[in-house]
């Protein structure tokens, strides 16, 4: 069994469709719809073509589409969209000549109503930088990257247990979080060479201020870096390092909490006269308190507090500013636990605390990048107004882990949770776009699209022989932000995120593979070299239960992707669903078209990736 999309009608929120990427209130924005005249020939002749749109609560019909042109194989159509309000829902509707009707949402063509929630979204928000899609991002755990000389000079803190760095990394029970391997940011210096080689452009730091751990979320202040580290001095030598190589570098913030031994908490805790009282949620004369999923060491931040947003998130001397600015000039933040940052009983101030943050930033440099974790769905709540884009798994990581899991290996269910299933490659589709759905095209081009985290097992652990480099390749062909978890170039392993939090082995310390190395090096420089995979609209093609195909166009060019998990022989689809196959360049996997007058055949190997250059449509 197969799906064919190829000939479907298609909108999404590319330049390709929406020319204004950045739409004013009360602006009027062009919009565009593809539909192939053998699709029309299947539903009825189009008498209309119109846009539904929703404003001030209220949906209406806009003024019938126009066909603008025909002269690459598709009728394209336009209409109108009016920005009454920030955030305008919209989806596509299609009359024929006998009355019948037909939708067009994110979720794809349908003859019933849709629900609201489906529609596309357009709004004024898009605000993340211009870099921000075309970069391909590299995770660093400062304590497993890199040793370097000074590392031996650093007084170790009573919590830490140290270890050799061959050691194995322990993944549960003592001394998980108190396993001190020692990495600095002046190793993280000494080794930017291999990180130019792999063709990163932005590294990721996970945090950087004194703690009483080795992930150091549960920070002890946020006015200094750790002297484990290499202090203040490091991080300055290493963001100006970097920034000569053309890296950019972002830094790791907790918003929900500190640790409680931050210099807050401290100058509060059973002192209820204290100033910082209302920072955190205190009970009985500020002994007893909130915290993260009832963790004492994780104190939960009270967003009531003016005084904690002055100090934190707001304005030019808050902790969100102070390490954007000289010296530290930090690129951007990853925000930890954003989903669940102001939020508690019937409190909800995390949007709110998302658009203070932005607004900061903007105002000490607007092109910082603000990128926030959400654990489950972020679709419906991350729309650019605060963070920018999401670092998430609902929409990539999972259903690509479901798809390519080693049936052998049942531990993925470990990861996945209740509900986890095996899916095919039809329903790794079906899953990917019902979870995109909900976010703008800005914001799902600044998503981090990762195989793993320090947070989630090894994906190499946990699949089928040969998976990381099919799912690499989709990394960094979806839209999105490729994200490279250091230790994965090397085919190192873990069970869980705690034991995936490796020591590189930079000396051979333990075993590795470096295959990936010059695939992710050659994946980063494919990307680079060809802008639809940086802004280009993304349409699937076909499906299958070992395959999926899909193609990023924009007016410069198209990217012709297909990836297999099993053998497909029989991937194919209309010639005249795409233009110019019969001068595909194949760039990465070595796989040839097939072109006939009719169909065109792919190559359908067991696991593998190909990727095809072709011409813009005309």
């Amino acid at each position: 069994m197969s799906l064919d999309f190829s000939l479907q009608p298609h909108h999404d929120g590319s330049a390709l469709y929406i020319p204004n990427q950045k739409p004013k209130l009360l602006e009027q924005v062009k919009v565009r719809v593809r539909v192939h005249p053998k699709f029309e020939a299947k539903i009825g002749k189009l008498a209309k073509v119109i846009v539904r749109q929703s404003e001030n609560g209220e949906a209406f019909l806009q003024a019938p589409a126009k066909l603008i042109k025909s002269n690459d194989g598709w009728l394209w159509f336009e209409g109108t969209i009016t920005m009454y309000n920030p955030s305008i829902f919209y989806r596509w509707c299609f009359v024929t000549e006998n009355d019948d009707v037909f939708w067009l949402n994110t979720l794809g063509f349908s003859d019933l109503e849709q629900p609201d929630i489906n529609d596309f979204r357009i709004n004024v928000w898009s605000s993340g930088p211009s870099w921000g899609p075309g970069t391909i991002m590299y995770q660093i755990f400062p304590d497993r990257f890199a040793r370097s000389k000074h590392a031996d000079k650093h007084k170790l803190p009573e919590w830490a247990v140290p270890k050799a760095w061959g050691e194995e990394v322990t993944g549960t029970g003592y001394p998980t979080s108190e396993q001190f391997f020692g990495g600095d940011l002046w190793g993280i210096i000494e080794h930017l060479d291999h990180l130019k080689k792999l063709g990163v452009t932005m590294l990721y730091l996970t945090p950087f201020f004194p703690a009483g751990s080795n992930h150091r979320y549960d920070a002890s202040s946020f006015s200094k870096v750790d002297p484990l580290l290499g202090g203040d001095k490091a991080l300055v030598a290493l963001v100006e390092a970097a920034h000569k190589m053309g890296f950019k570098v972002i830094g790791d913030l907790t918003s929900n909490h500190s640790g409680d031994k931050h210099e807050w908490f401290q100058a509060a805790f059973k002192k209820p006269g204290a100033k910082e009282s209302d920072f955190y949620y205190f009970t009985d004369k500020n002994t007893k308190y909130e915290s993260w999923w009832g963790v004492p060491s994780l104190p939960k931040f009270n967003w009531k507090s003016q005084e904690l947003r002055k100090r934190f998130i707001q304005g030019k001397t808050s902790v969100v500013a102070k390490w954007l600015k000289a010296p530290y000039n930090l690129d951007g933040w990853r925000i930890d636990v954003a989903n669940m940052t102001g939020r508690i009983r019937d409190e909800d101030m995390s949007k709110e605390v998302a658009r203070i943050v932005r607004e900061t930033m903007h105002e000490i440099n607007p092109n910082t990048i603000l990128l926030g974790e959400y654990t489950g769905d972020p679709g419906f709540e991350i729309q650019g107004d605060g963070w920018q884009g999401a670092m998430t798994y609902a929409n990539f990581t999972k259903p690509l882990w479901r798809w390519m899991a080693n049936p052998q290996n049942k531990g993925f269910i470990t990861y996945m949770g209740i509900g986890a299933r095996h899916l095919n490659g039809m329903q790794f589709v079906e899953t990917h776009k019902r979870f995109i759905a909900s976010f703008p095209w800005h914001v799902r081009q600044h998503n981090m699209n990762a195989l793993d985290t320090h947070d989630i097992p090894r994906f190499k652990t946990f699949t089928r022989k040969g998976a990381q480099r099919v799912g690499a390749g989709l990394q960094f062909t979806f839209p999105g932000i490729p994200v490279v978890w250091a230790g994965d170039e090397f085919g190192l392993d873990g069970f869980n995120g705690e034991n995936s939090r490796t020591p590189l082995p930079w000396n051979n310390e333990r075993p590795h593979d470096t295959s990936m190395i010059e695939t992710y090096a050659q994946l980063a420089a494919i990307r680079k070299s060809n802008p639809a995979l940086v802004d280009g609209s993304m349409r699937f093609l076909y499906a299958s239960k070992e395959a999926i195909v899909f193609i990023r166009e924009s007016k410069k060019q198209s990217v012709l992707v297909a990836a297999t998990r099993g053998k497909d022989d029989e991937i194919k689809f209309d010639a005249e669903s795409i233009y110019g196959a019969d001068r595909a360049v194949n760039l990465f996997g070595g796989g040839k078209l097939k072109v006939g007058k009719k169909m065109i055949h792919l190559p359908g190997e067991k696991m593998s990736i190909n990727i095809w250059s072709l011409p813009a449509a005309k």
